[in-house]
């Protein structure tokens, strides 16, 4: 076999920094340059050099003007009590019951939630069980239906047991002697 013929290495190994001279970055200061932050440790994904208060928030896109401290949190769909006389009497109205008479669609009622308020009048005694306003809810009641209100779902949160702190060690006092 002839040496021309043999195959050509087309990748060089990585050099492997810190490994002594022969490894190409070994030595003093392994390819860091002379002191510095950058020649220590790690440096901040974040770190731009200042402080963050001048960089990273100056950065922060910030509402302005007139509503800026509205909730960004979508608000419930409103249906009116109007629109309930389409039910027979003594239906229970709630999400699904909405959904399927095409007041509202099942998409937006899942994402926002829904709401009764009390524009127009209702001729039907129904049994509701969405939220409704105060005024919807006198409307509902004088038309002999009934609101039952949605039960909340609550969390509930364990507490940890607090930690038992040992006692501070004082100083003893030096006397004078």
């Amino acid at each position: 076999m002839k040496l021309d013929k043999l195959p050509k290495t087309t990748k060089k190994k990585k050099k492997k920094v810190g490994r002594g001279y022969g490894s190409g970055k070994g030595g003093h200061t392994v390819g860091r340059g002379a002191k510095g932050l950058k020649a220590r440790g790690k440096v901040k994904l974040t770190f731009e050099g200042t402080k963050t208060k001048k960089s990273f928030l100056k950065k922060l896109p910030l509402q302005r003007g007139k509503g800026k401290f509205k909730s960004l949190k979508p608000k419930p769909l409103v249906v009116n009590v109007k629109y309930l006389n389409l039910f027979k009497k003594g239906e229970k109205v709630n999400l699904k019951s909405l959904v399927e008479k095409r007041i509202i669609t099942a998409d937006e009622a899942k994402k926002q939630g829904v709401k009764i308020l009390g524009d127009g009048d209702l001729q039907i005694a129904l049994k509701i069980e969405l939220p409704t306003s105060k005024a919807a809810a006198k409307k509902i009641e004088k038309a002999g239906g009934k609101v039952v209100q949605p039960k909340k779902k609550t969390k509930v949160v364990k507490k940890k047991p607090a930690k038992k702190r040992k006692p501070a060690k004082r100083p003893k006092k030096k006397g004078k002697t």
